[in-house]
């Protein structure tokens, strides 16, 4: 079955781009086009696309906003933010609303390809300066305290996976530090976000962190 991906972009000139970079692609089908937030609300819940490409800026609204509200109604959908902002209150605003992945315009075609195709392996697609200013933005906050392993109920393995991904790193390089199969990574991540109540790898880390 073929990712079905929907746009949400209030630029004719991006959204024919982004039509005809997911028309290349056989692995992908165009669920459907929005260009406000409004019309994104109602087209997309009922089609349940497995990815939405979300611009933040757009006429009626927010991306942002757009974001949360369709995580509220579709909780396993994938949303990759794709703007031109990279300012990290706007970043972190994004993925706290349930984002799990942020991309910059200026990105290639291919990095847009193979976002859309890592997202539904579970991985964490980000431009790399993206990437940079989360690590360091982590880097910056304690250390997890013992006590919330128990308030949690996370085990040391769920525990040590969380604090991996605060680190910056992938479910691959995850897998050998815990000498694990990838597998068995996503396993623990799908317990991870029912504990947490959260529904992406980004938004469990934030949470327990914040």
């Amino acid at each position: 079955m073929p990712i079905s991906v929907a746009i949400v972009e209030d630029s004719a000139a991006w959204t024919k781009e982004l039509e005809q970079v997911i028309a290349r692609d056989s692995g992908l089908q165009l669920a459907c086009t929005c260009r406000r937030m409004r019309s994104a609300l109602k087209q997309i819940p009922p089609l349940t696309p497995d990815v939405v490409l979300m611009d933040i800026n757009l006429p009626d609204g927010s991306g942002i906003e757009a974001t949360a509200r369709l995580k509220d109604m579709l909780p396993k959908t994938e949303v990759l933010i794709f703007t031109v902002y990279e300012d990290t209150e706007e970043i972190f605003r994004a993925l706290e609303a349930g984002a799990s992945g942020y991309l910059l315009k200026r990105s290639s075609d291919a990095d847009v390809l193979n976002a859309i195709h890592n997202l539904m392996k579970g991985e964490v697609p980000m431009t790399g300066e993206i990437a940079r200013k989360i690590i360091q933005s982590f880097q910056k906050k304690q250390p997890i305290p013992k006590e919330r392993i128990k308030d949690e109920n996370l085990t040391r393995r769920e525990m040590d996976i969380l604090q991996a991904l605060a680190r910056g790193l992938s479910m691959k390089e995850i897998a050998k530090e815990c000498s694990i199969s990838p597998g068995t990574v996503n396993c623990h991540l799908k317990n991870i976000y029912a504990k947490l109540h959260v529904h992406s790898r980004m938004e469990a880390v934030m949470k327990f962190l914040g």
